[in-house]
């Protein structure tokens, strides 16, 4: 295990590529640890974020058969940061026509942040196709929280959320989102990469417990912050495109499959009143709060109670 994180040592993948669409779109895709270990698709955040090679560390290398991929737009996929064909209902396509390409009858679903509204949503369309959920940071991407992240933060990162709003000029600071979106979505890289930056940096500053100076300087990259801005921009000002609370309202059909909620106390980008409501609509699934950390997946709480609950499901097939 690293010194520094609960993870397991670095590890390379053993099988890679790109997966066609039945559109523009060519979604990345890598498998790492044993073949013939349990399968588990992690659900990298944003939307837009891309995967990262870290994230194959939470998996115990000997026990799962770990498989990575990029949403469209985001990370080695391509293009990159298109909005074309990229919606909701396109990405739990991917997610299924992944699992088929790849031979996989079910898999554990793992994923934080939008992770966990896709993880959610894909297995309210696929209940029968997945082993379990773990899911961190939940974000169920309702209106309420969407006006949290870019406006209520303040009440945490005042300073932060200021240098977001002064960006734009003082007569669309009423609608930041729209003002945002606009901007992200404009052709011209003198108008879309400046906007891509502040949203992705305010992002990163607002999403660890202790400040990360690192976290922000990978938002920050003009690849990472373009992707990441304009896709959650453009999933934002389209609600998902899913009907209001529809992942609460499906709950009932995912109830019987083991879960298990890790949430940070302190999460000022998916506050925990989401994940409590999560918990209380579906009690059986585990819930654990961690009481010193705020959202990153690599804060060190979180990693390590997200490790515990995969390592007792691979032991056990349930989180308890």
């Amino acid at each position: 295990m690293s010194a520094m994180l609960p993870l397991y040592p670095p590890i390379a993948p053993y099988a890679s590529g790109m997966m066609e669409t039945d559109g523009l779109h060519r979604i990345y895709w890598e498998t790492s640890g044993n073949p013939d270990g349990i399968p588990v698709l992690f659900v990298h955040g944003g939307p837009g974020s891309g995967t990262s090679p870290r994230q194959r560390q939470f998996f115990d290398p000997a026990r799962y058969r770990i498989i990575l991929f990029d949403q469209r737009g985001g990370g080695r996929s391509t293009p990159h940061g298109e909005l074309a064909g990229n919606t909701t209902p396109h990405l739990i396509a991917d997610m299924e026509a992944l699992r088929v390409q790849l031979g996989i009858e079910r898999w554990l679903v793992f994923g934080g942040s939008w992770g966990s509204t896709l993880a959610l949503a894909y297995a309210e369309a696929h209940p029968d196709r997945c082993l379990g959920l773990v899911l961190r940071g939940i974000f169920l991407c309702r209106k309420t929280e969407i006006d949290w992240f870019l406006d209520g933060i303040r009440a945490f990162f005042p300073e932060a959320q200021r240098q977001l709003e002064s960006f734009i000029p003082q007569a669309e600071r009423g609608d930041l989102l729209t003002a945002y979106h606009r901007r992200l979505i404009d052709p011209d890289p003198a108008v879309h990469q400046p906007a891509a930056y502040q949203w992705a940096t305010f992002e990163a500053s607002c999403s660890t417990l202790l400040p990360s100076p690192e976290l922000v300087a990978a938002f920050g990259s003009d690849q990472t912050a373009l992707s990441l801005s304009r896709i959650e921009a453009h999933y934002f000002v389209n609600n998902i495109f899913l009907p209001d609370n529809s992942l609460l309202d499906n709950i009932d059909r995912i109830r019987t499959i083991p879960a298990v909620i890790v949430q940070g106390r302190y999460d000022a980008v998916c506050p925990i009143v989401t994940a409590d409501a999560l918990a209380r609509a579906w009690p059986q699934a585990r819930y654990v709060v961690v009481p010193d950390a705020g959202h990153s997946a690599f804060e060190p709480g979180i990693a390590r109670e997200l490790i515990a609950a995969c390592d007792r499901f691979a032991r056990t097939g349930a989180f308890d």
